[in-house]
């Protein structure tokens, strides 16, 4: 009896532990979390401190939940003033991206919001059916282009740039900047939307205050006291893997992404929904 008994034990140890595991995989690649960060700048009109921003990146065609219900309701949480899609929100892979439209129409109907493309919606099949998908949903694209944001006498642009997959012949960030600048003046704010999260060099090259990127899926496998493992090249411990970075009077916000692409998990790495809050620092006149 002792024998069966230590049989039976040792097979239900084996299975709450199975259940465990697969709790926490689940966990880890399905449960949305959601971070603030602070953005300051003295360029920052004092209408528009405070502006609330709910970044999604990198979710290669993952749907949480019927019609991304479970995704929409952190966004809501956020109260976001505006709604960022930064790249690889479809894929080569996602069999039908139709399955999105809740998503979009969801997020839309919460607070304006902008896409820009990533590296791999340039290698879908249909691009442009995509992109209609989007507009169709009442989401912006923003393809090389800006718009103007204006509250309490303020105005910043929004602006938007194609993934270097894109077409190799479209107007350059310094063209958009400059085309920006010489509408809006030189001090002017700008929140770009972009997928790289590689290119901060280049963006405080141009005085871009703040950008948003996605793109290094947090480091796929996130390490205590180290960060992400694994950058797109499949290098170690690359840098610019979540969070904020500053260069000059640049700061770049880069999010973990909600989906996968290549390497099919996430590790100490959930969903991420950033929320950038902006605001007008001390020193602004």
């Amino acid at each position: 009896m002792r024998r069966r008994h230590g049989c039976l034990h040792s097979l239900l140890v084996l299975l709450l532990t199975a259940l465990a595991v697969a709790g926490f995989w689940y966990f880890e690649n399905n449960v949305v979390s959601s971070e603030t960060y602070t953005v300051s700048s003295a360029d920052l009109p004092a209408g528009l401190d405070g502006l609330r921003v709910a970044e999604l990146a990198d979710l290669h065609g993952k749907t949480f939940g019927a019609g991304s219900e479970a995704l929409l309701e952190a966004v809501r949480s956020a109260k976001p003033d505006l709604i960022a899609l930064d790249g690889d929100i479809a894929d080569e892979h996602t069999a039908d991206v139709s399955a999105l439209a809740p998503l979009f129409r969801g997020l839309a109907a919460i607070a304006p919001t902008y896409y820009v493309t990533g590296n791999h919606e340039w290698v879908m099949t249909d691009l442009p059916g995509f992109l209609q998908l989007l507009e169709k949903c009442g989401v912006t694209v923003l393809r090389n282009e800006y718009i103007t944001l204006s509250k309490g006498g303020g105005t910043i642009a929004l602006a938007g740039v194609d993934d270097p997959n894109g077409p190799y012949d479209k107007k350059t960030a310094a063209q958009l900047t400059a085309e920006i600048r010489a509408a809006l003046g030189d001090s002017c704010y700008i929140l770009m939307l972009a997928h790289r999260n590689d290119e901060l060099a280049d963006w405080a090259s141009l005085g871009v205050q703040t950008v948003l990127t996605g793109h290094g899926h947090g480091g796929i496998v996130r390490l205590p006291f180290l960060g992400g493992l694994l950058g797109v090249d499949r290098s170690f411990f690359p840098k610019y893997t979540a969070g904020t970075f500053t260069e000059g009077a640049t700061t770049m916000v880069v999010s973990r992404g909600l989906g996968v692409s290549g390497v099919n998990f996430r590790l100490f790495n959930r969903p991420d929904l950033p929320v950038i809050v902006l605001r007008r620092s001390a020193s602004g006149g």
